[in-house]
């Protein structure tokens, strides 16, 4: 495989791992990784970028790694394995498109009684009684 297109795909895709552990989805992650992984000639392949997953996740809790450091790792692994193994290029595509991406729930509150609510909308005057009658 060309080297531009390994790291154009290797870059990409390790910018989805990110996205993956940003989002707390390290155990979906780790069923990608071991997936792509598995397709290499060795067992070894499968369980050393797992332990570095591992590692990652770890390091991200006690807050010790940067995002960049991750994509840089990632970047370097998948495009070795790239190299060695050019037939994983749609499953380590895969990891950017399938990649987790940041949701909002937005819900509704409806108050009664009076005064001021916080979480919404208050259309109106506010009256704010304090205890020194000011």
């Amino acid at each position: 495989m060309y080297e531009e297109a390994v790291m154009a795909v290797s870059t990409g895709a390790a910018s989805g791992v990110l996205s993956y552990l940003l989002q707390g989805q390290a155990d979906a992650l780790r069923t990608r990784i071991s997936s792509i992984f598995r397709r290499g000639d060795s067992p070894h392949e499968e369980t050393a970028a797992l332990q570095v997953l591992n590692e990652q996740v770890a390091a991200l809790a006690r807050h010790e790694i940067t995002g960049r450091t991750i994509t840089d790792t990632w970047t370097k692994l998948l495009g070795a394995f790239l190299q060695a193994h050019p037939d994983a290029r749609a499953d380590v595509e895969e990891l950017k498109r399938t990649a987790p991406t940041k949701t909002v729930n937005v819900g509704s509150q409806h108050n009664h009684g009076s005064g001021a609510f916080i979480g919404s909308d208050h259309y109106g005057d506010i009256n704010i009684n304090t205890r020194d009658g000011r």
